[in-house]
Order: C-alpha cells, then structure tokens, then sequence
C-alpha cells in the first residue's frame, strides 16, 4: 500500500511501438484503481514529454490518500504518412 502524507508522484516511460512522424495527441485514463476507502481518493493522471517516439504516463495523488494498485490505458493520435494511408489497419 503507498501511504504516507502530502504531494507523491510515480513516472512511467512508454515507448511507441513505431515512432510517429511528429509528437502526437496523448489521452491517458485510469482503468483500474484499488484506493482504500477509509481516505478521500485524490488523483491526477496525465502524459508528459511527449515526443514522436514516445512519453511518460504520470501519476499524482496528495495529502493521506492510500493508493494499493493502479492501471493507466493510453491513446496517441498523431499525423499519418500520407493522405490515402488515413485507414490502414
């Protein structure tokens, strides 16, 4: 269980499977979280230096939030290579 008290952040490097041809659009979203109920649930997740091959997922949370687990998915939307390649699968 990550306890403690005031501002606590964790850092993830994601690379991309293929690097995109400029840094793309980054949405990211918690799909899992196991945060104990006996403090408010206070938390922050975003994408951060974004770069054409890929970024860092971040998390934050504060004051006497217990967080046991996590999950983050993520999307990346960037530039295609061409205008026919727009629905390559």
């Amino acid at each position: 269980m990550w306890t403690g008290s005031g501002p606590r952040e964790v850092r993830h490097v994601q690379t991309f499977s293929e690097p995109f041809q400029s840094p793309p659009v980054v949405t990211v979203g918690i799909s899992m979280w196991d945060i104990d109920r006996k403090t408010n649930s206070r938390v922050d997740i975003s994408a951060d230096n974004i770069t054409a091959t890929g970024f860092e997922i971040v998390f934050r949370t504060w004051a006497d939030t217990r967080i046991a687990r996590i999950r983050a998915d993520w999307m990346a939307i960037g530039q295609v290579r061409d205008d026919d390649d727009w629905d390559v699968s």
